[in-house]
């Protein structure tokens, strides 16, 4: 895929392995029962399979007693932002948000005040700090608009505009849409547009409504996961700093 973030996809990876444009399909069939030059095939992450090893040598139940009663094991995140001990960190499902940012990174450096966390990648959600207190396992953070995603964990202060943070985000999804739903290729790109006139200061009466519709629309009607999950920076950021 030339590192093209669509690719994370199952079908859009297949598709560029194959030497075809990196893009994903309808399903079913599905890769377990058609995939890779129509042979069933078995797609997960990196992460996944390196667990198999330490499952095996230590057993499942062993694997079972980390986490939570629905997310198992641990979770890899890139923790990054305006924290004091940046890095790949390893912790178990569960954990909660303030656990990670002030005895894993340290806290906020340079003095400044905990604002926000945002979660799961370039798809995933802007959570404020009254929420630092989720645990972080997958039924916890798609309550509250995030995602697991990618694993980042970028930490936001008090001197980080929201509305730049979730223009930020749309933009890497826009540009990395592969243009094969319209809404996601073009609904991205009118919301994009709205975010760009916020930030410049030229906001209209309704815009964040339109926001919000085209949004709906986008996740709705997308046939992947970029799609489907690229208005959640917006969408949280609007939830929670709707102020802003």
């Amino acid at each position: 895929g030339a590192g093209a973030f669509v690719c994370g996809e199952e079908t859009a990876l297949i598709a560029s392995i194959e030497g075809r444009r990196g893009m994903p399909r309808l399903r079913p069939p599905y890769p377990a029962e058609s995939g890779l030059w129509g042979k069933p095939t078995n797609v997960n992450n990196v992460e996944t399979y390196a667990c198999i090893p330490w499952i095996v040598a230590n057993g499942p139940d062993a694997f079972a007693a980390l986490g939570t009663e629905k997310s198992k094991g641990t979770k890899v995140f890139a923790l990054a932002g305006r924290i004091r001990r940046p890095g790949l960190i390893e912790v178990p499902m569960g954990i909660t948000i303030r656990e990670i940012v002030e005895d894993i990174g340290g806290g906020v450096r340079d003095g400044r005040q905990f604002k926000a966390v945002q979660i799961g990648g370039p798809s995933g959600g802007c959570l404020p700090a009254r929420l630092s207190d989720t645990r972080i396992d997958f039924e916890e953070l798609n309550k509250y608009g995030a995602i697991m995603g990618s694993g980042g964990l970028v930490v936001l202060d008090d001197t980080d505009c929201m509305v730049d943070i979730a223009r930020f985000f749309l933009q890497f999804t826009q540009n990395e849409s592969c243009g094969k739903c319209t809404f996601c290729r073009i609904g991205t790109k009118r919301m994009l547009e709205i975010l760009d006139r916020l930030c410049e200061g030229q906001g209209k009466r309704g815009d964040l409504e339109r926001l919000e519709e085209l949004a709906d629309r986008v996740r709705r009607t997308s046939l992947c996961g970029l799609g489907q999950t690229a208005p959640n920076p917006v969408l949280t950021t609007l939830r929670y700093f709707r102020d802003e």
